[in-house]
């Protein structure tokens, strides 16, 4: 990634990022106030789950700093890992936020004194249906721009508020059954809302741990690349083609097969076309290392590949 698309990456997440830091706080307030007002402890475990918001978007924001950094003598490499870091933090809020809400909620339905719950007032519904329309408006603003740039970080945010909607859901849910009589449905509701945290965390956890140790690009992926690499006239076939994820970006090995007796400049120039070819047509890939092998004296044409369709 050049210099300018860097500064790009930085400047549209950064914005993202002010915009749902400044969205959840005035969401947090509403719904914490809603939910004393209204003595609804479902509509309280919402606004703690919009409060973790802002503190996993500020966490966002300092994980896609540190990873836009140039490479340096120390990091050769880069630091787009660094991102998934910060995704691995955010599942661990999220992991946190929800077994507190979870364990609240446990504690009030084993206690099993529903007559002394406080039935939730109006106002924890228009909370409510507020949260949901809020939060499902910031998840597809923040989706929009993370697969614009293509920030794991950034999607992992936009699922944090997927799952706050999702909460918000459940809270509607357990409020109108409370006021329909069923007391015990608002601590029901804040259960539904722990399973939904403690599901986006480890959506965003699993994610971020396979692009941390190098997993492999889908098969689908390898297909494409294969198909590009035989698509140069003098590469005969593909002996190996080995994929990594290194944060958001792809590392690919591939050795070629050519005409074993073409001079050593020649099969260099092909493994150079084959190379710029593949970081022109995949800008996710972000080093390409080609190995030629010489091809078996009768081989003239074209073989299969378990690559390639």
């Amino acid at each position: 990634m050049n210099t300018s698309g860097k500064n790009d990456f930085t400047k549209i997440a950064n914005r993202v990022s002010f915009v749902s830091i400044i969205g959840n706080v005035i969401l947090s307030v509403l719904k914490l106030l809603a939910g004393i007002i209204a003595h609804s402890s479902a509509m309280i475990s919402d606004a703690i789950h919009s409060a973790s918001d802002v503190f996993s978007t500020i966490i966002v924001i300092i994980g896609i700093k540190v990873s836009s950094k140039e490479s340096d003598k120390e990091h050769p490499y880069g630091h787009e890992r660094l991102e998934c870091v910060a995704a691995l933090v955010l599942a661990m809020v999220l992991f946190i936020t929800g077994l507190g809400i979870g364990a609240g909620a446990w504690r009030n339905i084993l206690q099993g004194n529903y007559e002394t719950l406080e039935v939730p007032g109006v106002l924890a519904l228009a909370a409510a249906v507020l949260s949901i329309l809020s939060k499902e408006a910031m998840f597809w603003y923040t989706r929009f721009y993370a697969k614009r740039i293509d920030s794991s970080a950034l999607m992992a945010d936009a699922w944090h508020h997927r799952s706050d909607a999702f909460s918000s859901v459940g809270a509607l849910i357990g409020i109108a059954g409370a006021r329909l009589g069923y007391p015990i449905m608002d601590s029901i509701a804040s259960l539904v809302i722990f399973v939904f945290i403690i599901k986006a965390g480890y959506d965003i956890f699993k994610d971020a741990v396979d692009k941390m140790v190098d997993h492999s690009c889908d098969e689908e992926t390898e297909r494409k690349l294969a198909a590009c690499v035989m698509e140069h006239k003098d590469v005969l076939g593909i002996d190996l083609l080995q994929t990594r994820m290194f944060g958001n970006k792809w590392y690919v090995d591939v050795e070629i097969s050519v005409d074993g007796s073409f001079t050593l400049q020649r099969a260099h120039q092909i493994a150079e076309d084959v190379h710029n070819r593949m970081e022109e047509k995949f800008p996710k890939v972000k080093h390409i290392m080609v190995h030629v092998n010489p091809a078996e004296i009768h081989k003239t044409e074209k073989g299969s590949s378990k690559y390639a369709d």
